[in-house]
């Protein structure tokens, strides 16, 4: 069993679906190239332990197709992503439970109970 992405023209992640396993072919086919053409777009494997285009897609996220990498959608304007397609606040999160990311002041905020 494996798991592929359905891309929009804009790679795009619209859905994810569990296919038959990677190995083996369809009407002659890789399954990349059988799921895309039945569906009419372009489709790419993804990998739940990220070994595979870097992360898990879900609907939303996009694929690079130059690094052959699934991103997550940006979290926040002021995030950044890095070298490792990650994205990343604009000053570090502080250590220890508890802390969400204010995007009005551009802060860690701690969460009160």
């Amino acid at each position: 069993m494996a798991h592929y992405a359905f891309l929009d023209n804009n790679n795009v992640v619209t859905e994810v679906i569990t296919g038959i396993d990677e190995t083996e072919l369809i009407e002659g086919l890789d399954t990349e190239t059988w799921y895309g053409n039945f569906r009419g777009q372009t489709c790419k494997r993804t990998s739940y332990n990220g070994k595979i285009r870097k992360q898990y897609a879900g609907i939303g996220y996009s694929y690079d197709a130059v690094n052959d990498v699934f991103i997550a959608p940006q979290p926040f304007a002021s995030w950044s992503l890095d070298d490792n397609f990650d994205w990343q606040p604009p000053t570090s999160r502080p250590e220890g439970m508890g802390w969400y990311w204010d995007e009005d002041s551009l802060s860690w905020l701690e969460q009160s109970l």
